[in-house]
């Protein structure tokens, strides 16, 4: 496997050694042809201190990505594990050794959330998937997951049309078993992220990651 890409990220800080306090950081992870500019502004609305990443791969008419979208629903998993090696190369560097995160990933960046779940569960303190699902290759962490059971929020529009049935099939039975499940399903949202949801993360993060840090 090639050396991790070097990722760029804006925070709520000036650098991101420089968040306050020593709790959780929310980790904003961007969908498929956006950027790190794209969920900064959710960042204020969930409590603890935020940087956003900006996805490893360029695509040739704007926008970047975690992967590359050849069969939807089923990514190839060496690019998925190279995005996540950037990911993870990213919070150990940037963030230090033992700062706990929350990913928050919507879409493509739902995904990334849940690998960095799957691939360094010491890390993660909550996992927050919005619009997202999680990919079908065994990771390194699956087996303590079952035990551990991390707390993740799943969030979904009822009419969201992007996301391959079959992904969202998977994610249902694989989370449950997995994780300490919240799951919401939004009528009439389609593939996006509205007040609802948006109050539905902060509660759930203020119940899990906010208990904790008390």
């Amino acid at each position: 496997m090639s050396a991790p890409a070097t990722l760029v990220a804006v925070t709520s800080a000036a650098e991101p050694a420089s968040l306050p306090g020593s709790g959780p950081v929310v980790v904003l992870l961007h969908g498929f042809g956006s950027h790190e500019h794209d969920l900064a502004g959710l960042g204020p609305h969930l409590g603890a201190p935020w940087v956003s990443l900006r996805a490893p791969l360029a695509l040739p008419h704007g926008g970047f990505a975690w992967f590359p979208i050849v069969t939807p629903g089923d990514p190839d998993p060496e690019p998925v594990a190279r995005a996540t090696e950037a990911g993870g190369a990213w919070v150990d560097a940037e963030l230090g050794p033992d700062r706990p995160v929350v990913p928050v990933g919507f879409s493509q960046g739902g995904l990334m959330a849940t690998q960095l779940l799957r691939t360094r569960p010491g890390r993660v303190a909550a996992t927050v998937v919005l619009g997202g699902f999680v990919q079908a290759a065994e990771q390194p962490a699956d087996a303590a997951l079952a035990t551990s059971r991390s707390p993740v929020f799943w969030g979904r529009g009822a009419e969201d049309r992007v996301i391959a049935p079959h992904a969202i099939d998977r994610t249902a039975a694989w989370l449950p078993g997995r994780s300490t499940l919240v799951e919401r399903v939004y009528p009439g949202l389609a593939h996006g992220i509205d007040a609802r949801e948006l109050a539905d993360v902060r509660t759930f993060l203020d119940d899990t990651v906010g208990r904790a840090a008390a």
